[in-house]
Formats: C-alpha cells, structure tokens, sequence
C-alpha cells in the first residue's frame, strides 16, 4: 500500500506541476467565471468552485507533503554520503535532523562563530596583502 501511494503521489505530483495542469486550471477558473451570468451568480454556482478548489487542496497538501518528503531524505543521504567520502569532514554532522531544536540552535552558533573567524582571517589576510604590495611598489 505504501508503494502504491509512493507511486501515485510522485506521477501526481509531476503531472500537477506541469504548465498543462495550470493551463487546465485556469481553464476551468474561466468557464466557471462565464457562466456566472448563466446561472445569475447565484450561491450555488459559487459552492461549485469553492467546494472544488477546497478539495483539491486539500488532496494536494498530502501529495505535495509526501514528495517533500521523500525528496528531504534522500537529500539528507547523499549529504551524509558526501561528509562520510570527505576527509576531516566531522561525521557527527551526519543525521543532524535527528537533533533537538536546542541543539542545532547551538550548533548554528558555533557555525556562526566559525564564520566570523574565516572573515576575520581573511580580512587580516587582505590587509596583510595591501601591505606587501605597497612594499614593493615603493622598494
């Protein structure tokens, strides 16, 4: 049954996400506005779009939610893949979406320190360089 709905969900979602399926959407928004003046605009003419769109969105939240899904993970492996082949990459990283919300707030810290580190090198590199040209310029 999973299987079943794994299929159905990623043929779904391929074919909902094609500019034919906005096309026809549009389409069907169109007629419906149309024959508005068919049916004196009454309440029923407008549960008819209403009901439909609700419908519709609501099959399409599990489907799109499904494929997001899937598509999360296997990029979560082939990104634990990538830090198990790199040298010196820290393999703890792998599984992080298994971490608390506590715990990648800290680890988005210790991140952010990291990176103020790295600009601050390189900012000390730049001016380190300036230095040494200006030296030879003027020797």
């Amino acid at each position: 049954m999973r299987e079943l709905f794994r299929k159905f969900a990623q043929t779904t979602s391929q074919a909902v996400g094609s500019s034919w399926a906005f096309i026809l959407s549009f389409l069907i928004i169109v007629v419906w506005a149309i024959t508005g003046p068919m049916f004196h605009f009454s309440d029923t003419w407008q549960l008819v779009i209403n009901t439909g769109t609700t419908i519709v969105t609501f099959l399409m939240v599990f489907l799109i939610q499904n494929t997001q899904n899937r598509d999360a993970k296997a990029i979560h492996l082939k990104l634990d893949e990538l830090l198990k082949g790199v040298k010196g990459a820290r393999t703890g990283l792998v599984n992080l979406e298994q971490l608390s919300d506590a715990e990648l707030e800290g680890l988005q810290k210790e991140f952010a320190r990291l990176h103020e580190k790295v600009v601050h090198e390189h900012k000390a590199g730049d001016e380190e360089q300036i230095v040494l040209e200006q030296a030879a310029k003027s020797g």
